[in-house]
């Protein structure tokens, strides 16, 4: 009995198949490449090859950057550790985070942190300053740098933020920066698109010769982890029972007793200090750039923001001229 041909529909069919075929497995793969050009682009991202064990223990925001109210959008909280004093500073950070524009499908709050209250002067200036801006939190504690203030940070969250009737989490990351540090915000959402949103930890990794997210610790000069890591800080025993040190490191400490952040994207080097003086952790300016650190002085501050060109989206008018 001689097989049967197929005729010419059959035929069609089958190349069609195999054609769609193909068209999938190419998006597919360009999906793949288009995320791995990301992470490339703004630093490098790990998985812990190391088993991987849970450990538990019993007015608007003028800082905040939202085009949208979708759940699905990347919520960034960014928390500048200041001192009650540092009034000018603040307001000059303002300016800098205040003037970006906003971030399409991101919502990103700034919020300026610090201690207790200790002065008149302070009561009264520090309440103008959240009537006006509201963009302040009060930890209860005893102004440090190195003595929990990190901690008394991150444990604060859940009970300030958590609330019913609102987005679980408040916010997919906890940033805590330095406030001489200038994030570009639009360039640290788009790092994180393609990232994790649970047991995160994502930063300019030390010692400043590494590119290895796992070798010790993120710098001080601007850190991140998602949500449920900010969650374990509040009621593990393991950040409890050290406090004192280097907070950087002791965050990384932590997460490594508690066998934490399995999931690490080291920044560098869209994370740097300034360029001058040079040493191993500068890098030169350049547009890919996530943060730049070390901006103690207003001169740096001055040639950070003219390399970046922040005052383009200034509008022509015959109030003022500058040339």
């Amino acid at each position: 009995m001689k097989a049967t041909l197929p005729n010419d529909r059959q035929l069609i069919l089958l190349a069609s198949f195999f054609f769609l075929l193909f068209l999938c497995i190419l998006a597919s793969t360009k999906v793949k490449e288009i995320r791995f050009e990301s992470l490339l682009k703004y630093g490098g991202f790990a998985l812990s090859k190391a088993p991987f064990h849970s450990h538990n223990s019993s007015l608007p925001n003028l800082l905040g950057v939202n085009s949208s109210s979708s759940s699905d959008d990347i919520r960034i909280l960014l928390g500048i550790l200041t001192l009650p004093d540092q009034y000018d500073r603040r307001h000059f950070l303002r300016l800098i985070y205040g003037t970006q524009s906003p971030v399409l499908g991101a919502k990103v709050d700034v919020k300026f942190v610090f201690c207790n209250l200790t002065t008149r002067d302070q009561k009264v200036l520090v309440t103008l300053e959240i009537m006006r801006y509201d963009d302040i939190m009060i930890l209860d504690c005893k102004e440090n740098m190195n003595e929990g203030k990190t901690y008394t940070y991150f444990s604060s969250l859940p009970e300030m933020l958590n609330e019913e009737n609102k987005p679980y989490p408040p916010y997919h990351y906890v940033l805590k920066s330095d406030d001489d540090t200038y994030f570009r915000l639009a360039n640290l959402v788009e790092s994180l698109r393609v990232l994790p949103r649970e047991d995160l930890y994502y930063g300019f990794v030390i010692p400043c010769e590494s590119m290895d997210p796992f070798n010790q610790y993120m710098s001080g000069m601007g850190y991140l982890v998602s949500w449920d890591i900010v969650e374990w800080i509040r009621v593990s025993d393991i950040p409890k029972s050290r406090l004192e040190g280097p907070e950087d490191m002791v965050l990384g400490e932590w997460l490594r007793d508690g066998h934490r952040a399995k999931n690490r994207f080291n920044a560098k080097w869209s994370m740097y200090d300034f360029p001058e003086p040079a040493t191993e952790c500068t890098h030169e300016l350049w547009p890919d750039t996530v943060a730049v650190h070390q901006l103690k002085y207003l001169d740096r501050w001055f040639r950070t923001l003219d390399y970046f060109n922040v005052t383009k989206a200034l509008k022509p008018s015959k109030l003022y001229h500058i040339p």
